[in-house]
């Protein structure tokens, strides 16, 4: 249960336009709701501000479609990353609202309109092969009702291309690069801003690069300051942690 329908159903209540028993029939899965395979959690958006997301990697079509009738029963957006196609087919057909981003391996409804926001998140990549990665943070950042901005295809090795794009990547009050091979990227973008990159290595790279593993000690070895890292492929946690970023700058300014 999303925060606006939990004050809705408590006003109700305190008008008298429901009773405690239909109140407290609503509540029962509050906080989790325990599965034969798993514990949804419902009150995740309350403390955090978004709905638990499903993580769809090693779970079947039947699980994933059961998780995603749960959450989307509470009345909240719902976001499930790494999803096969096999898996999604399912979803679709049972929600004609949903949507499956195949190059994201990721599925989305949206239940609720998003707000006007201010700030903007930026999403950077190097190349067309880290776009999938580089995909799954923005529709998370787009999900979590954030302005985004995509620039795509911009790696140093054509650092004309970046520099071209330096007026938007200065509007960005945070950004996410994605970049595989050597991993120089995020450092040359947090050479020309002032707000915080969060790096996000690919498994994109022929053999030296170890599946990713040369691009993360990059970043994490990074000579720019204001570059933090995530993990290999984690486009999911980059795109959940800028969207944070943006929403506490915009609290700041209301404030």
């Amino acid at each position: 249960m999303n925060p606006q329908n939990l004050r809705l159903l408590l006003e109700q209540l305190a008008a008298g336009q429901t009773t405690v028993d239909t109140a407290l029939h609503r509540l029962e899965t509050l906080p989790f709701e325990a599965l034969d395979f798993a514990c949804v959690d419902h009150h995740r958006e309350l403390r955090c501000g978004f709905p638990e997301v499903i993580f769809g990697q090693g779970k079947t079509p039947g699980q994933i479609l059961t998780l995603f009738e749960k959450l989307a029963a509470a009345g909240a957006n719902v976001l499930a990353t790494r999803v096969s196609a096999d898996a999604a087919e399912g979803v679709v057909s049972r929600f004609p609202g949903a949507s499956y981003h195949e190059l994201a391996r990721a599925l989305t409804l949206r239940q609720n309109p998003a707000p006007a926001g201010s700030g903007l998140v930026a999403v950077v990549c190097a190349g067309t092969a880290d776009m999938p990665v580089a995909e799954e943070a923005r529709l998370t950042i787009e999900m979590m009702d954030q302005p985004l901005r995509t620039i795509y295809d911009v790696g140093v090795a054509g650092l004309h291309r970046l520099l071209a794009r330096s007026a938007e990547l200065r509007q960005a009050r945070v950004i996410v690069v994605v970049a595989g091979m050597e991993g120089a990227l995020p450092s040359v973008v947090g050479g020309l801003v002032k707000a915080p990159v969060i790096a996000v290595p690919t498994s994109v790279g022929y053999g030296a690069s170890f599946h990713g593993l040369a691009a993360l000690l990059a970043m994490l070895n990074s000579c720019a300051a204001g570059v933090s890292v995530v993990n290999i492929d984690n486009g999911f946690g980059a795109g959940y942690q800028a969207a944070l970023i943006n929403q506490a700058g915009q609290s700041q300014t209301q404030g």
